[in-house]
């Protein structure tokens, strides 16, 4: 399995629409930041589905060492 590389080391602030489905690149390697392009293919990362509740922004991690899976909780503040 293949270590996430880091995007950016700050999130990604995304105005994410109630009802639909997104997938958080997990791999970083996605030129589609923060989400995925299939680029994480071969590495053994896998895509990971936010589905918006309500309308909003949401701050995706973009260094891929959050603890909460797919946003942001300042991780990228040690990476």
């Amino acid at each position: 399995m293949s270590e996430a590389v880091v995007a950016q080391r700050s999130p990604f602030g995304v105005e994410v629409e109630e009802g639909k489905e997104y997938w958080w690149c997990a791999c970083g390697r996605s030129q589609e930041q923060p989400f995925c392009d299939g680029s994480h293919k071969g590495t053994g990362l896998s895509p990971v589905q936010y589905a918006a509740g309500e309308s909003d922004t949401v701050w995706f991690c973009g260094c891929k060492h959050t603890n909460d899976i797919p946003v942001c909780d300042g991780s990228h503040k040690n990476v």
